[in-house]
């Protein structure tokens, strides 16, 4: 059986000695046999060029074929909202997807989707510490196919078009319907998930209110 490039070469090598020898064998055949073989030498020769061609193209496929499972790597996130929610399912997983903030940096965070799916006995990832104050830290892959905008989140068929966030408890204030850049979409199961840690964000100080000065009064001569 042939096998992979190392077939294809095989091939061209026996289709290049073919080709050498070729002028020396037929030089003593008669003229009716020798019609014959150029025909059927050249149909051989066509059928292997079609071959090499096909399991090269298929030994090329195979080295560009995306490995699976995809190769997973730790990330800290923290939820900022949800953005969809499946009900549970016998019959297959269901997902839950989430704008979150991954940790880029020591006290650097940056805005992801986040799509988690589950099985009918697992639970969500909502159920673990829907709170900005939990940091959940997942094994996830990166999957550029679902990058998404916030706007195509929250999207939905009619007759509701649109459906708003679902914020999470003592996320800072933020405005994600006028954010227009496409969300970095990041995927994770309940298998890969680690472990979560309570850590509360420290609030802004609050700002003094601007003390008003009355104006004296003025007095008229």
């Amino acid at each position: 059986m042939l096998d992979g490039v190392h077939s294809a070469e095989d091939l061209r090598a026996g289709c290049r000695a073919t080709a050498h020898n070729f002028p020396q064998s037929v030089k003593s055949m008669p003229d009716k046999l020798l019609v014959r073989t150029r025909k059927r030498t050249t149909a051989l020769v066509f059928l292997a060029a079609i071959c090499i061609g096909g399991f090269s193209g298929q030994a090329e496929g195979q080295l560009r074929w995306p490995a699976y499972p995809p190769k997973t790597s730790p990330i800290r996130v923290r939820l900022v909202a949800v953005a969809s929610s499946l009900p549970r399912s016998t019959n297959g997983s269901s997902y839950e997807v989430f704008v979150a903030e991954t940790e880029i940096g020591d006290g650097e965070w940056s805005l992801i989707k986040l799509v988690f799916s589950f099985l009918s006995f697992q639970p969500r990832l909502s159920e673990s510490g829907f709170d900005y104050s939990v940091v959940h830290e997942v094994a996830a892959w990166r999957d550029p196919d679902c990058d998404e905008t916030v706007a195509q989140l929250t999207a939905r068929s009619l007759p509701r078009r649109r459906v708003r966030l679902i914020y999470a408890p003592n996320v800072p204030k933020e405005n994600l319907d006028r954010r227009r850049i496409p969300l970095p979409c990041y995927q994770t199961n309940a298998d890969d998930y680690i472990k979560s840690r309570l850590e509360p964000v420290e609030q802004a100080p609050k700002l003094p209110d601007p003390a008003l000065k009355l104006r004296p009064s003025q007095r008229w001569p």
